[in-house]
């Protein structure tokens, strides 16, 4: 269902998200596990917990995010159907596609190209921009991902009776899988895994020390 209805950015970019809000919880709670190790239970409920608060909201701004792009494109549309001619229609058109079909068509065939598409969009009833079945699902697959990538947290605690060691292992797998992420990530694209990976890790680590830093 994830690869279904999430890019592989998209799937990549939400467990990144819940990497650093865990990361950003573990951390900043060090030095009160270290005095308290009772509190541990409570930073690792606390943490989960606010993974489930940010993937319902994530999901929710997946689809949001769904409704406005088709009302973006609803609203080419009624400037496609409402234009004088096939020509102005067409060039409506190539103002809003001309970055990906200038990467895709030789410039000779653009021109009908994009009168082709304006006579089909002016033949075809206008649709509104609601939400479907589909965005429910993408929010759920958005949901789960952020969710999931706080499990790992909890892991040590389980089998780890030192809490204070526990945390650190803790830290330790997540601070991995800031890596593995920007390997998966670089896996579809022309960069390098090993220095994506890296790269990826260095940022994570800053962005959480930053967060904690301002308070976060």
């Amino acid at each position: 269902m994830i690869q279904r209805h999430l890019e592989p950015g998209e799937s990549l970019s939400e467990i990144l998200f819940g990497l650093v809000m865990t990361l950003t919880f573990t951390l900043g709670a060090g030095i009160l596990v270290r005095e308290d190790p009772s509190a541990a239970r409570e930073l690792l409920i606390a943490t989960i917990g606010c993974n489930v608060a940010w993937g319902i909201i994530d999901a929710a701004f997946y689809v949001s995010g769904n409704v406005f792009e088709r009302a973006r494109l609803a609203r080419v549309g009624q400037k496609v159907r409402a234009a004088p001619s096939e020509e102005v229609a067409a060039a409506v058109l190539a103002d809003e596609l001309s970055a990906l079909i200038d990467l895709t068509v030789a410039p000779g065939d653009r021109p009908e190209l994009y009168q082709r598409m304006a006579r089909h969009v002016r033949a075809t009833p206008a649709s509104g921009p609601w939400i479907g079945r589909t965005d429910f699902y993408g929010a759920f697959a958005s949901f789960w991902l952020v969710f999931f990538s706080s499990i790992p947290a909890a892991v040590p605690f389980l089998f780890v009776a030192n809490a204070w060691i526990a945390l650190r292992i803790s830290n330790a797998i997540l601070v991995s899988m800031l890596f593995i992420v920007g390997w998966r990530w670089a896996r579809h694209t022309t960069l390098r895994p090993w220095l994506t990976g890296l790269t990826f890790l260095v940022a994570g680590i800053a962005l959480v020390a930053m967060a904690i830093a301002l308070g976060g």
